[in-house]
């Protein structure tokens, strides 16, 4: 065989589970975890249904593999938005989204293995860009209290609709405080 024989079929199925993946994390997105089956994505896709079976063994595999592909993609957002940008930048953010990770997040904790694990780097890598920001080490208190802060301001803002202006007077505080000098 040829090396394009061999790379071509390759790089067919990385795009292939790409966008099985992408399809996954749209409709978690959209509708949570219920909306996540094989038949769904592999229709959102446009691939056959054979195609989720044969790059994902189970729907908890999708999904959890779906969750890691949200979370790098909120990770990297969060790393090139500035710290007085990142509460408008969230709220920015679809909605819908933003439900579909919290919902993927609080899911972990009942869902040992690649869940929880996806879970652990969002929330790690979370406060280890407020630490960044703040220029902090990531174990300082400071940047574990505006991490903490952030998460109960941006889950109010999602969940129960607190107002935009509320929200960002709240994240003033909270960054106030951990800048503070000790």
């Amino acid at each position: 065989m040829t090396r394009s024989a061999t790379t071509q079929p390759q790089a067919r199925a990385v795009h292939r589970r790409a966008a099985l993946l992408d399809a996954a994390a749209a409709l978690l997105a959209e509708g949570g975890s219920a909306a996540v089956s094989h038949r769904a994505v592999a229709q959102r896709a446009a691939l056959p249904l054979a195609a989720t079976t044969y790059y994902f063994a189970s729907r908890d595999e999708l999904i959890a593999e779906a969750f890691g592909r949200l979370v790098d993609h909120e990770l990297a957002f969060m790393r090139e938005t500035g710290l007085d940008d990142l509460m408008d930048g969230l709220a920015g953010r679809d909605r819908a989204q933003q439900l579909g990770l919290w919902e993927l997040y609080l899911h972990a904790g009942r869902e040992p293995g690649v869940l929880r694990t996806h879970a652990r780097r969002w929330s790690e890598g979370c406060q280890a860009v407020v630490a960044d920001l703040l220029g902090v080490p990531v174990h300082d208190p400071r940047a574990q209290l505006l991490y903490s802060a952030m998460c109960g301001v941006w889950l109010a803002y999602i969940v129960d609709g607190r107002p935009l202006d509320e929200v960002r007077q709240l994240l003033r505080l909270a960054t106030e405080a951990a800048t503070r000098p000790s």
